[in-house]
């Protein structure tokens, strides 16, 4: 049995500074001119500051439609409320996946008037199938994500996907999704076999990461994503000051993307048709 091909780094990217909702400033990592999408990831926000002004304003009253918002609180509080009754407080550590489905509208507004607010959003397509589904929402509270120590000075939380035998509580069949936080204490080394097919992004929060190893390694900088391919096995090294990632797979869709603003399709008739049926109220 021939031993798995290590994944390399096929590229890395920054962010760019940009704001959204009324004003709040984030930074833009997928979803920009640099990597318009990374299928079936059409965005990734991170928002990171402690200066309430760059947040307080929130994210009022907007439409989704035709894909799924994943939001991952690493501090602060953010309240979700939508016009289909669902409503939530998203605390330090908590998940919220959200199918927006044939369309729903919703608000997320800091509960906090000073302090860090930090996390990111992520956005996940949906099939052609799957675009008119009925919406739906999730809410995973912190002690709901489980952790896994699969190796010395390495853990992980396992928001979706598997860790051994630790496996995250969402699941999503049309995209297999893997969602993992992976803290590595300094030099602390850690191999993950990808699921095959994925497309995959790690993006590196704190501290500094290296990839691979040998002549192929690649040193990933904090605030830098690095898009993986290549092969299944990745090999993750920590520096002397450890690290702390986002690492995200996912079967690609492979279909035609129409997107405009909060709504993804997969041509122009239905675009043209969401902004109609969210102008004459059917969300």
């Amino acid at each position: 049995m021939s031993s798995p091909t290590p994944v390399r780094v096929q590229r890395t990217i920054r962010g760019m500074a940009t704001s959204d909702g009324a004003g709040v400033r984030l930074t833009r990592v997928i979803g920009g001119p640099s990597l318009p999408d990374l299928d079936p990831f059409l965005l990734l926000d991170e928002f990171g500051t402690d200066r309430a002004e760059d947040y307080i304003a929130g994210f009022p009253s907007h439409p989704h439609r035709g894909f799924e918002t994943v939001t991952y609180m690493l501090d602060g509080r953010m309240r979700h409320k939508d016009n289909h009754g669902n409503e939530g407080l998203l605390t330090p550590g908590s998940v919220q996946w959200m199918t927006a489905g044939r369309g729903l509208v919703h608000s997320e507004m800091p509960e906090q008037e000073s302090g860090q607010m930090r996390g990111f959003q992520l956005w996940v397509n949906l099939p052609a199938r799957d675009k008119m589904t009925d919406p739906k929402y999730q809410e995973f509270a912190p002690e709901r994500i489980p952790v896994a120590t699969p190796a010395a000075g390495v853990q992980v939380k396992v928001i979706a996907g598997q860790v051994g035998e630790v496996a995250g509580p969402i699941a999503q069949p049309a995209t297999d999704p893997v969602y993992l936080d992976i803290t590595l204490a300094a030099d602390a080394r850690w191999d993950y076999a990808l699921p095959e097919g994925h497309n995959a992004f790690a993006y590196v929060f704190e501290g500094g990461v290296t990839v691979g190893q040998g002549e192929d390694a690649r040193p990933v900088a904090r605030q830098e994503l690095a898009v993986l391919g290549g092969g299944e096995l990745l090999q993750l090294q920590a520096g002397a000051e450890g690290t702390r990632l986002i690492l995200v797979a996912g079967r690609p869709l492979r279909e035609p993307v129409m997107r405009h603003g909060p709504f993804v399709m997969n041509t122009r008739q239905e675009l043209m048709q969401a902004f109609v049926d969210f102008q004459e109220g059917r969300f």
